[in-house]
């Protein structure tokens, strides 16, 4: 063994700045990019409406900022980590019956998989029931049951002004 490789240290400045150097690497190669958004294949009239619903979304929701997404032209948003993903012209659920329960948020109907609401502990996926085009709003289980009820109040205006109602929802 050298005099000089003895008395060098283990942790030193130029060691110290690899391995951050890597750390930021790591990071940023796992870290959260852009939520991705459904791009759901609307009409003319659908998209046009989708289009204005989103330019009307506020910056934030249930206290949560609103963060990137993609596709970009996607009708939707996402606010959040993990994100509250917010969707226009989503499809009907595949458990909704024209006599399921629908909680009523701000004379809005939002339909709630039994199961799901249900289980605090669960991700929630919101339909707004009896309005054309649909929207759809993912929260996660982090956000229940606060949240989710913020959720639902703040877009409640949006739906109302931008989306047609078809059906009351009961």
């Amino acid at each position: 063994m050298t005099q000089r490789a003895a008395l060098r240290r283990p942790w030193s400045r130029r060691t110290g700045g690899v391995v951050a150097c890597a750390a930021l690497v790591v990071a940023l190669a796992t870290g959260c990019g852009p939520v991705e958004l459904a791009t759901p294949d609307l009409d003319e009239a659908d998209a046009a409406t989708c289009a204005a619903l989103v330019a009307d979304l506020p910056d934030t929701l249930a206290g949560e900022s609103v963060v990137e997404t993609e596709p970009e032209g996607a009708p939707g948003a996402a606010y959040g980590d993990p994100a509250i993903v917010v969707s226009c012209g989503a499809p009907e659920p595949e458990d909704f019956r024209e006599t399921a329960d629908c909680l009523l948020v701000n004379d809005v109907g939002w339909f709630v998989p039994p199961e799901q609401d249900a289980d605090n502990d669960a991700d929630l996926v919101l339909t707004s029931a009896g309005y054309s085009p649909r929207l759809r709003v993912d929260v996660p289980a982090e956000y229940r049951p606060e949240g989710s009820a913020a959720v639902l109040a703040e877009l409640a205006s949006v739906v109302s002004e931008h989306l047609e109602l078809v059906e009351r929802c009961i």
